[in-house]
């Protein structure tokens, strides 16, 4: 039984200058200026899993505007918990996302 050899010409071989899918994402993400846009719905998306679910049943509204996260809560003692700790909350949720996403918190 012998091998029959490759064909390069097949429409199904992979050419050399091929990127994968997601190379080309990103490419396309980067070259419309989205990446930043992206990062902040996730993490409006992820916000229950970044804080916990104790935090997020007191969350009210997640948004983010000018690289800054703005979280309404209903509980006070919670919202002055958080502003004691805003340093580490903005460190958390940068290191979660992997990137710098926002600057600054403000707890409503």
């Amino acid at each position: 039984m012998s091998l029959r050899p490759l064909n390069p010409t097949s429409p199904f071989m992979r050419k050399a200058d091929t990127i994968s899918l997601k190379d080309s994402i990103d490419a396309m993400l980067k070259a419309y200026k989205l990446n930043g846009k992206l990062s902040e719905v996730q993490l409006v998306s992820s916000w229950e899993k970044i804080m916990g679910k104790a935090i997020a049943l007191k969350t009210q509204e997640v948004f983010v505007r000018n690289r800054k996260l703005f979280v309404r809560l209903t509980s006070a003692p919670l919202k002055h918990e958080l502003n004691m700790a805003k340093t580490k909350v903005i460190s958390l949720i940068n290191s979660e996302m992997g990137e710098k996403v926002i600057d600054d918190v403000v707890f409503l």
